[in-house]
Parts: structure tokens; C-alpha cells; sequence
């Protein structure tokens, strides 16, 4: 099993960023998988997995936020300052299930961008 995972690991290396995106219903069905370990789900290497997925779309988004303000464009939507918005996993996996199942097929990215959009509109 470790081989599998490390084959797996170095595999993700040499992917293009692009080829790596997790869609929804991956990520949903990978912390329903971690949700039913319990406790045993601590040393679960989908836990950074999952972690570090989140992480990307948050970085990626901040960083289209910027260039929509270095640019002058309208930005997406209007976030407190970074580690402002506290969201929790709770509020994150309650978000991506209220995506109806058909539409799973998104990428953690998109989903995140549209949860951001959708909590943090702009005034005015």
C-alpha cells in the first residue's frame, strides 16, 4: 500500500498543475471517507491532501483578486483580509454538498470561487 501511495505521491509531481484538480465529488467523497475513520483518520495522508487542495484554490483566488485590482477590473467578489474569513471544514464540505450531485464534476477551484462569490458579494 505505501508503494502504491508513494508511486501515486511522485506521479503528482510531474503532473501538470492542471491534470491535478480535484473535482467535488472527489474531494466530498474522500472527507466522507475520512469522516467514517473517526479518530483513525488523523494519520490519513487525504487529510494534507485535502488540506492542500483547499489551500490552492484560496491562493488562487486571492491572487485573481489582486490582478483584478492591479488591473482596474471589477473584482469577483469582496473578502474580509486574508485569515479574515473564517471558514471551517464544517462550513466548507456543508458548501460543496449543496451542490446538486450532477454539477459534482466541478473542480474544488470553481466551487470555492463561486462559495467566496456567494458569501462575500460587493456592495455598491
Amino acid at each position: 500500500m505505501r508503494a502504491i501511495l508513494a508511486v501515486m505521491a511522485g506521479a503528482a509531481l510531474v503532473l501538470p498543475a492542471s491534470a491535478q484538480a480535484m473535482s467535488v465529488a472527489e474531494f466530498l467523497a474522500k472527507a466522507n471517507a475520512l469522516k467514517a475513520k473517526g479518530f483513525l483518520a488523523m494519520g490519513s495522508p487525504d487529510i494534507k491532501l485535502l488540506r492542500t487542495e483547499v489551500e490552492r484554490a484560496s491562493d488562487a483566488y486571492r491572487a485573481d483578486l489582486a490582478s483584478a485590482k492591479a488591473a482596474g477590473r471589477a473584482p469577483h467578489s469582496c473578502p474580509p483580509p486574508k485569515g479574515k474569513a473564517k471558514i471551517g471544514s464544517n462550513e466548507l464540505i456543508a458548501e460543496f454538498q449543496s451542490i446538486p450531485a450532477a454539477q459534482r464534476g466541478m473542480s474544488v477551484k470553481s466551487a470555492f470561487y463561486a462559495m467566496m462569490k456567494k458569501r462575500f458579494p460587493c456592495k455598491g
